[in-house]
């Protein structure tokens, strides 16, 4: 088993070689997860639907809604058909400070979405989180939380659009 991060790599303060440092879950967050192409992140945000919460909008785009028709057009072949599971992207717009405070940023809402990834792992979506400069205070279960909420919203969307307008039908009624 290879030294990693989690581990202490000395014998100083009472430290063992190989002793959990940290007790935060484990959580995966894989490079092919993540969103990296300027073209996707426009398509995001030009075509997708948004969550807002205290400290992150959440923009996101499910690919079936950009899956082509069957009516033989040009683009029978979508790359994006072939891409499985949620693709997740972060913008930290420089109004919000140095590279400094922007890395950090960026940090704290990495890890709160690698802890929550598996919940929307499965999903066939496209993700652009953009947090606030209030992220730099906020408590992390707080962000934690509206991470977890953010997700559970993207997962009930596909169940929304494919659910007749009930209210539609009550009010005719």
């Amino acid at each position: 088993m290879g030294v990693g991060r989690d581990f202490c790599i000395s014998n100083v303060a009472g430290c063992r070689t190989g002793s959990v440092v940290s007790e935060t879950p484990k959580g995966i967050f894989p490079k092919s997860a993540h969103l990296l192409k300027h073209a996707d992140f426009r398509r995001v945000y030009e075509h997708g639907k948004r969550h807002f919460s205290g400290n992150l909008t959440v923009f996101y785009l499910h690919r079936a809604s950009l899956a082509p028709d069957n009516t033989g057009s040009a683009r029978a072949k979508s790359p994006l058909a072939e891409v499985k599971g949620a693709r997740i992207g972060f913008t930290v717009p420089r109004a919000l400070g140095n590279a400094v405070k922007r890395n950090r940023i960026r940090r704290r809402t990495r890890e709160a979405v690698r802890q929550h990834y598996s919940r929307l792992a499965d999903e066939s979506v496209d993700v652009v989180i953009n947090p606030r400069g209030s992220v730099l205070g906020a408590d992390f279960t707080i962000l934690l939380r509206e991470v977890a909420r953010a997700f559970a919203v993207i997962r009930q969307a596909p169940a929304e659009r494919k659910r007749p307008n009930s209210r539609a039908s009550e009010s005719r009624l």
